[in-house]
Formats: structure tokens, sequence, C-alpha cells
């Protein structure tokens, strides 16, 4: 079966995002065909999240997991050691109070 590129994911993700009215933001372009994404939710409380997808070996599934979690600039700092990891890293900031990403939602995981 033929992958998504990354580009489109980032592309339809943003999409959905704007359908439900949660403002997101592309922070760092990363690589169209191939780059991982990351995505930080800001609760506008000073606090966020930073979710990456997770590969489970075992199964094969996808899932999107925590990478960090707490006050938004520790948060902003692990964000920022991933992108000097990978430089062809998507980082994509979501601002929402009630803490929706969407990213439970079906066709996302992958």
């Amino acid at each position: 079966m033929a992958r998504l590129t990354t580009r489109f994911w980032v592309d339809a993700y943003l999409a959905r995002l704007r359908f439900a009215d949660i403002p997101a933001y592309v922070l760092a372009h990363g690589d169209d065909t191939a780059g991982a994404v990351l995505v930080k939710l800001a609760t506008l409380d000073g606090q966020a999240r930073a979710f990456q997808r997770s590969f489970d070996l075992m199964t094969g599934e996808r899932a999107w997991v925590v990478l960090a979690e707490g006050a938004e600039a520790e948060v902003d700092a692990a964000v920022a050691r991933q992108r000097r990891f990978d430089p062809d890293l998507w980082v994509i900031e979501l601002e929402d109070r009630q803490g929706r990403t969407l990213l439970d939602q079906d066709g996302l995981a992958g």
C-alpha cells in the first residue's frame, strides 16, 4: 500500500482542524515527502503537550504518544531539542482550551 506524503497528511490534518475551529499553525516545515510530524497543543493557560507518532514493532500499529507535557516553556524546549535532532521535522502548533487535537480520529494515526 502506498504511503501518503507528509505534506499531504499535514494539509489534511490542518483542514480537519479548521473544520473543528481549532487554530493551528505550521511552526516548522519539514521534509514534504517523509518528514516526521510533531504536534504541540497549547491550552492557553501556560500549559502545553507535544505529541509524536510512535510505531509499535509488535503490532505494526502507529499511535500518537506524549513527548512532553507541562509548562509551555518546557514543552517548547523539548520541541526545540527535537528540531535540532531532526531538521526534516514538521511542527504544528494548536491552540485549544479544551485540549482537542483530533489525533484520536480515524485516519490520523497512520
